[in-house]
């Protein structure tokens, strides 16, 4: 989830940072979620080699620092699109308001 958080707080907002990431997770998933969980998150993800970051120029609104930014790799575009086919592929034929 935290991915796709990612890719989309890059197409929506200036840029795919803790805060904007934290906003999509909390706005699209409806999930109540730790900010420190989400940061602890992205460094993991980063280290895997799932998310890249780059910093950008210092911000006269955050005191003259500067805001980590986080890019989805090929690795995990590849990653979210087997997720998605194995997910659609398990939903096939389910009918929750049948009971199956």
């Amino acid at each position: 989830m935290v991915l796709l958080a990612v890719l989309q707080a890059a197409a929506t907002t200036a840029g795919a940072y803790g805060i904007t990431v934290y906003n999509e997770l909390v706005a699209r998933a409806n999930r109540r979620v730790a900010r420190g969980a989400v940061y602890m998150t992205l460094d993991r993800l980063e280290k895997k080699g799932l998310l890249s970051s780059y910093l950008t120029e210092a911000l006269a609104t955050r005191g003259g620092r500067a805001r980590r930014c986080y890019r989805v790799t090929k690795q995990a575009r590849a990653a979210l699109a087997s997720s998605r086919r194995a997910l659609l592929s398990l939903w096939a034929g389910i009918d929750l308001a049948k009971g199956h």
